[in-house]
Order: C-alpha cells, then sequence, then structure tokens
C-alpha cells in the first residue's frame, strides 16, 4: 500500500467533527429565521474533507476513513453513556444537566451514525463516478454535485431518527429542508478553498486517483 503524507492528518481532522458533531447536534438554532442544528456551522467540513479524500486518493481509502470514524464515534458514545449512568459525588451539583445533554446523545449517535453512513457513501460514490465520467475535468462541479446528493441523505435521515417527535412535524420538515440548502451553501461557498486544498493535496501526495474499477460495496475492506 502506498504511503501518504496527509491522509492521516485528514483521517484526524474527519474524526475531530465526527466527534464534535455526536454531542452537539441536538442543540437547534435559528439561521436566518430557521430552526436548524447547531452543526450547520461545521459539519459540512466533514463532507469537504470527504470530497478531497475521494478526489485525491479514491472511493476505497474514503470508505476505509469513513468506517475508522464511524469506530471511533462509536467508542466515544460508549464512553459518554457510562459517564452518564455512574453515580456522581456528592459534590457535583451538576449532574441532572450533564445527564440532559448526554443522555439525550444515544438517539443522536444513532441517527447520526446511520446519516453520515449513507450520506457519506453517497457523496463520496457521486465524486468517484462523475471524476470517470468527466475525465477529472470540472471538479467543482463534483464537489457541488456530490454534496446535494450526500448532504439531502444526510440531513433527511438525521432529523426523522433524532428530532422526529422532538420538533413538531411541521418544523421537522422546514428544518430538514432549510438544514440541506444551507449545508449545501456552506460548501458551495467554501468551493474556492477547497479546490485550492484538492490542488495542494494532489502535489504534495503526487496523487490524482481515478476509480475505474474500484469496488463500491460500502462493506467492502479492499483499498
Amino acid at each position: 500500500m502506498k504511503t501518504y503524507k496527509l491522509l492521516g492528518l485528514l483521517t484526524a481532522l474527519n474524526i475531530v467533527f465526527q466527534l464534535i458533531s455526536d454531542v452537539t447536534a441536538g442543540k437547534i438554532i435559528d439561521v436566518l429565521g430557521y430552526p436548524v442544528s447547531i452543526t450547520i456551522l461545521y459539519f459540512p467540513i466533514v463532507y469537504i474533507i470527504s470530497d478531497v479524500m475521494t478526489e485525491v486518493y479514491g472511493y476505497a481509502q474514503a470508505r476505509r476513513v469513513l468506517w475508522i470514524t464511524m469506530l471511533c464515534s462509536v467508542v466515544a458514545g460508549l464512553v459518554y453513556q457510562l459517564a452518564v449512568y455512574i453515580p456522581p459525588s456528592v459534590i457535583f451539583g451538576q449532574n441532572e444537566a450533564y445527564q440532559i445533554v448526554f443522555g439525550s446523545v444515544p438517539r443522536i449517535l444513532v441517527g447520526g451514525w446511520i446519516a453520515v453512513i449513507v450520506g457519506d457513501f453517497l457523496n463520496n460514490y457521486v465524486m468517484a463516478k462523475m471524476k470517470v465520467w468527466s475525465k477529472g475535468k470540472f471538479v467543482w462541479m463534483r464537489t457541488i454535485a456530490s454534496t446535494i446528493v450526500g448532504q439531502l441523505a444526510n440531513t433527511s435521515i438525521f432529523y426523522l431518527i433524532a428530532l422526529y417527535a422532538i420538533l413538531p412535524n411541521n418544523v421537522l420538515v422546514i428544518s430538514i429542508i432549510s438544514g440541506w440548502i444551507l449545508k449545501t451553501l456552506v460548501e458551495v461557498i467554501l468551493t474556492p478553498i477547497t479546490l485550492v486544498v484538492i490542488a495542494k493535496v494532489k502535489k504534495v501526495e503526487r496523487e490524482d486517483y481515478f476509480d475505474k474499477n474500484t469496488d463500491f460495496n460500502p462493506l467492502s475492506t479492499k483499498v
């Protein structure tokens, strides 16, 4: 297997933003008058990282990083619950607030895991296939198109699993649509930065992988 200089760093960043999203996704904020998860401010970075990895290293490497990230998220989720259920010290007066925040994490985690897995695989699949079809041209078009598909799946699945019956149904639908649009807009706005990062990573790694014979099975372990 070829050794890469930046793949480890990108993997670490992907894990970091996933773990941050796991414990903060339940907070709802208003953006332009629409109720959305606070993760709208930083979760698109996960998709940008996925775009960079798929574009430079190929679908199989991005798939490997996704499963590593999910493993880390599962381990962290179990530790969060352990921290909630262990009885607190008598001098710790904030346990109720602690339980409210971390006690809601299991549902959010399950919704987040399923949403990330489905959304990320769709994002990477579209990105990889379009690269082959376009013969490596129009990177900006691939990053935006893959985000539209991936974020639609991710946002819909997450809100339906994590926030159904918590938000009123009409608010839930509005949140899904507005969250999807706003996350996509974030990536569109950041597209120039994404393109610069992709170009620099390709130069450093001396890699520009085309998934012509890739096994796109999400469960495959081939790299």
